[in-house]
């Protein structure tokens, strides 16, 4: 159904309506159309709202609005009606894409990329939203054109961040040489930004071994706590002990939503040229932001005390080994794209740790099982805590999650080995299946994300090596 025009709608509601296994019940997303970037998250007046790419049309790239949902405790999600939508003539006719929402003078503002046509140059769009973020005014505002810059020949997704008490904004962009690479921004006004030049490119030698691309999409600048207290930079989020986060999609020519290269960050800091007075990010450290193949476009939020990640897990036709979705399928299906769960990220040891945010433990419903070794059969939907069982001779082998045909506990069928991994000594997995999307996360790593596709009759089996121990949960809506 498409975005009500009226009052919320309640995820649970459109969820339990949903007849298609693979339909996820616990991130939220409207019950039609395609979904792919987080956009515009934010924190406002007690409440978390997550924006998104969104067809509501149909299950295919086009023509792209965006979604709106919201929560005050990040586990019971509301719908509303459709944020933006292109405007004919406009600026954003061709699509309004990714961007960020902002508190500029008490006023929710979205600075966003818009389209005119169909391989136009991306324009920084304006608009201005009520209080509560569900009514939005657009004008055609454009607060920044393609800068008149021959190097730079694409640019889109903006991000704004503040550092030394300044508004600063960064937009992704691709060069003539060949590399990718961030503009840089002063916004003292909101409709009027100001073009700095080329901030950094992937010719950067530690940019270039961590974040290889043709153009950076979906730019993010945070600062993030840092267990070790190395940290530099002023930006008053995160808390006082923080360091400097990039984080990049990493875009290749040809990439039609496949996205190889996936998604990359820089661990770095940020200080302020004495010359000119604009601040100047210096990587030290990096690597890949999520280890699976189906996790792009994610969109960070930076609090008082903590980052939020939201990243897009989309529809394919199977990865590394993994049946997936042909597009006939996704289109009687109706329905395109996932968020993830939402990860509190964090700096340990100099590099960066993701972790599912604390607010997810409330899906943690029923016990199902404790098992050491062995096979475990997983609800449709569930979380496994999966540790090193310390106390029986160390084993070997990998930690898999396996879809198995037959039903009814009959292993003789078709075997899908969806993912598999060394457990390391000491450590731990803990494992969320949601139908149709599976997310890792590791002790004081980074996540894997991945999409595969139960048949009627198959069930998801955890097997464990002989000396892992795990504890299975069925996940269920909180009271």
């Amino acid at each position: 159904m498409p975005s009500p025009d009226l009052a919320a709608v309640h995820f649970d509601d459109v969820a339990a309506a949903r007849t298609d296994p693979a339909f996820p019940r616990f991130h939220p997303r409207p019950a039609q159309g395609w979904i792919n970037d987080p956009n515009g998250i934010s924190y406002i007046n007690g409440r978390y709202h997550v924006f998104f790419q969104y067809n509501p049309d149909s299950a295919r790239h086009h023509r792209i609005a965006w979604g709106h949902v919201s929560s005050a405790d990040l586990v019971r999600w509301e719908e509303h009606p459709v944020a933006l939508r292109p405007q004919d003539g406009g600026p954003d006719e061709y699509g309004c894409w990714t961007g960020v929402v902002t508190d500029d003078g008490g006023v929710p503002t979205a600075a966003y990329s818009g389209v005119r046509g169909d391989g136009g140059h991306s324009q920084v769009v304006i608009a201005r939203g009520s209080s509560d973020l569900v009514t939005w005014e657009q004008t055609g505002h454009v607060a920044a054109t393609m800068p008149d810059d021959g190097q730079v020949t694409a640019v889109r997704d903006p991000f704004i961040f503040r550092f030394n008490g300044k508004r600063y904004a960064m937009q992704g962009a691709g060069l003539a040489n060949g590399h990718a690479a961030l503009l840089l921004y002063t916004v003292e006004d909101m409709s009027d930004w100001k073009y700095q030049g080329i901030w950094l490119t992937s010719e950067n030698p530690v940019a270039s071994e961590f974040t290889p691309a043709e153009i950076w999409e979906c730019p993010q600048l945070v600062q993030v706590p840092d267990s070790s207290g190395d940290s530099s930079g002023d930006s008053g989020t995160a808390g006082d002990s923080g360091t400097w986060l990039m984080m990049f999609s990493l875009w290749l020519a040809g990439d039609e939503h496949e996205h190889a290269n996936g998604v990359g960050h820089l661990v770095g800091s940020l200080t302020e040229d004495a010359e000119t007075g604009l601040p100047v990010f210096t990587p030290r450290g990096g690597g890949k932001s999520d280890l699976g193949r189906d996790f792009y476009a994610p969109q960070i939020v930076s609090l008082e005390d903590r980052a939020l990640l939201w990243g897009w897990a989309n529809e394919g036709p199977g990865r590394d080994g993994r049946r997936g979705r042909s597009q006939d399928e996704i289109d009687a299906a109706g329905w395109a794209g996932v968020l993830t769960f939402p990860r509190e990220l964090s700096v340990v040891d100099g590099a960066l740790a993701v972790s599912p945010s604390p607010e997810i433990a409330a899906y943690r419903g029923q016990s199902v099982a404790k098992a050491l070794g062995g096979t475990v059969v997983l609800p449709s939907a569930a979380e496994a805590l999966v540790m090193d069982g310390r106390n029986i001779a160390a084993g070997s082998g990998e930690v898999r999650l396996v879809l198995v045909g037959g039903g009814d506990g009959d292993t003789s069928g078709d075997r899908q080995v969806v993912f598999a991994e060394p457990l390391p000594e000491g450590g731990s997995l803990r494992i969320f299946v949601d139908a149709s999307i599976v997310e890792v996360y590791r002790t004081n790593g980074v996540a894997t994300t991945v999409r595969a596709y139960p048949l009627p009759g198959e069930e998801w089996h955890l097997e464990l090596p002989g000396r892992a121990q795990a504890e299975v949960w069925e996940l269920a809506q909180p009271e």
